[in-house]
């Protein structure tokens, strides 16, 4: 048998030696090599390829509710490609009238904890109310092959086959935190499709999860109980920033130990400030097993939007969200600028060598890359 030079329908027009499946020719001697049996030649069908769309029709798609466009809306905005930019920024601006009409929820936690579970129970009994649910779930990045698996909407089977609930795993992208940019605008196409309950599930890696808290309105830590003093501190630092600690897995042999853990809990917050201004941060317990206290914890993020919203804290803490993400935005610009600039790139590998064999110091390099970009 002889290699068919051509690629497989999937494969990029463009694509390298990367891409190593290959066509190869059926034996001779008829249907699947059987003497007598004659081969039938199939024509082969065109795939059809997706419409391009124009941004008016991403925009009446988005605030039609249709998932389609949303999941194409998302896809649009997560792009790198340059030329998909200018389009994405435009579909934004116009849907920005119709959002921040829903109550963001970033729920975290140590790898294991059951955020995947949780996320599927809460979203189940959402829907039952009432609520459009949109889960923005964050894989991690392999910092070595930079995918991800990207396997939520399995652990969430029955929220996933929902119509009143969207899922939307994500990549990391090496990110901390796993949010970026562009889990800001996915919120903002959500809420214009007309979801009104935004749960962002991160990747829960620690003190870099403070990158969640600049872009949603209630942050819930979930914990567990007896997990050990290995994780103490990644606990305080998450801590101090939490609305609401909800120690899960409450339940069996465990209950015990899990209100034993939401008491120690609530004893440490005491002594901490309240992350939100006029808000006393408490611990709680539930079991995304069985779903007992996942209506309570819901009725607590209830009373939370009533009283900032009443305080005015609410709109302020959105408005600086906002502030925070334009700068956020500069600062991402000035680092591609700075390591697209030509002449950085010029001197960049000989003041890195230079810098490993011990010739110049850090600070040193870091100065003549600037007077480089600067000059």
């Amino acid at each position: 048998m002889n290699e068919i030079t051509r690629k497989p329908d999937w494969v990029p027009a463009d694509a390298g030696a990367e891409f190593t499946t290959s066509v190869m020719i059926g034996v001779e001697g008829g249907h699947d090599g059987i003497p007598g049996q004659a081969s039938v030649a199939v024509p082969r069908r065109p795939i059809p390829r997706r419409r391009r769309l124009s941004v008016d029709e991403y925009v009446a798609g988005v605030l039609a509710g249709d998932r389609n466009i949303v999941a194409q809306a998302i896809t649009l905005v997560e792009s790198n490609a340059p030329a998909h930019f200018d389009m994405a920024q435009e579909v934004l601006r116009q849907l920005i009238p119709n959002t921040g009409n829903s109550i963001r929820v970033g729920i975290t936690g140590v790898p294991g904890v059951g955020k995947s579970t949780f996320i599927e129970v809460l979203g189940l009994q959402l829907c039952e109310l009432g609520h459009k649910v949109a889960v923005l779930a964050v894989d991690p990045s392999s910092t070595v092959t930079h995918g991800s698996i990207l396997g939520d909407k399995t652990r969430m089977e029955l929220l996933s086959r929902d119509i009143r609930a969207f899922i939307r795993p994500s990549p990391s992208s090496g990110t901390l935190g796993g949010v970026t940019r562009k889990s800001r605008e996915t919120i903002l196409i959500c809420e214009a499709a007309g979801f009104d309950a935004i749960l962002v599930e991160t990747v829960g890696v620690g003190q870099s999860e403070t990158t969640v808290r600049s872009m949603v309105d209630f942050f819930l830590l979930l914990m567990l109980a007896g997990a050990g003093d290995e994780l103490q501190g990644i606990k305080k630092g998450i801590m101090e920033l939490a609305d609401a600690l909800l120690v899960n897995k409450a339940d069996g042999d465990n209950k015990v130990r899990a209100n034993a853990a939401k008491a120690d809990y609530n004893r440490a917050l005491h002594y901490l400030a309240p992350a939100t201004k006029g808000w006393h941060t408490r611990a709680y317990t539930c079991s995304a097993a069985n779903g007992e206290g996942i209506e309570a914890i819901w009725k607590v993020i209830g009373d939370f939007r009533q009283q900032t919203t009443a305080s005015g804290v609410f709109e302020k803490r959105r408005q600086r969200q906002t502030l925070d993400w334009v700068y956020s935005m500069v600062e991402e610009h000035l680092r591609a600028s700075f390591f697209s600039h030509s002449g950085v790139d010029s001197i960049r590998a000989e003041i890195d060598h230079a810098v490993i064999e011990g010739h110049i110091p850090p600070t040193v390099a870091a100065q003549m890359l600037i007077r480089k970009y600067e000059g």
